[in-house]
């Protein structure tokens, strides 16, 4: 049956005959104490192929059981999340009672010289304040992951409540060191910490 709207087809047996803007959500992944939290492509109707040439991840309110860092990484096989990164990382402090205030610094620690994890929030003085209050939300943007012929981009901002407690601004940006198409992501905890929070997936559109 065709969806009419003012005398405009919108959508005849499953397809869509208007657009449906640049941003298309895809998936809503939402984890409790869960050892990770995985996007694979074909897994639980998520799509992370040459679909879109970037896709966007929003993360709200994550968090670990005990305050640690969180990272990702990527997998080709989607089996195997243990592909090599290299990244930067920088951030921006400011502690709750003021007596800690940092402007933009190079977070040479929390860097990635083809490392398999790359901490992605919580980039601060050891991790998220270890309270009920506590969490971490940002987005991070992935670049043509199906490509064959080049290295795979991304993007990440977060903020999170730090341990002081204080906010944080972590900024990181990096590519995975494959021309093989990347499937998926996940998120973990360090320190083999369980995690909670919501993960949303969308796909942006070529212009």
């Amino acid at each position: 049956m065709a969806i009419i709207s003012n005398g405009t087809t919108m959508l005849d047996a499953g397809s869509f005959s208007v657009s449906l803007g640049a941003l298309t959500f895809i998936k809503d992944v939402t984890v409790s104490n869960a050892a990770n939290a995985t996007i694979l492509h074909g897994s639980s109707s998520v799509v992370f192929d040459s679909t879109y040439p970037v896709y966007l991840l929003k993360y709200i309110n994550v968090y670990s059981s005990s305050g640690q860092n969180i990272a990702m990484n990527f997998t080709t096989n989607g089996s195997d999340y243990n592909e090599n990164i290299t990244s930067s990382t920088w951030v921006n402090e400011h502690s709750e009672d003021d007596s800690s205030v940092a402007r933009t610094a190079y977070s040479t620690g929390y860097d990635t010289a083809q490392g398999t994890d790359q901490v992605v929030f919580n980039i601060n003085k050891g991790g998220l304040r270890d309270a009920t209050d506590s969490s971490a939300s940002g987005e991070i943007y992935f670049f043509n992951p199906s490509s064959t012929a080049s290295v795979k981009h991304f993007i990440s901002r977060a903020n999170s409540m730090s341990e002081y407690p204080g906010s944080t601004d972590n900024f990181c940006c990096g590519y995975v060191n494959t021309t093989s198409a990347v499937t998926g992501v996940r998120f973990h905890a360090v320190s083999s910490n369980t995690i909670y929070g919501t993960f949303l997936l969308y796909g942006i559109k070529d212009s």
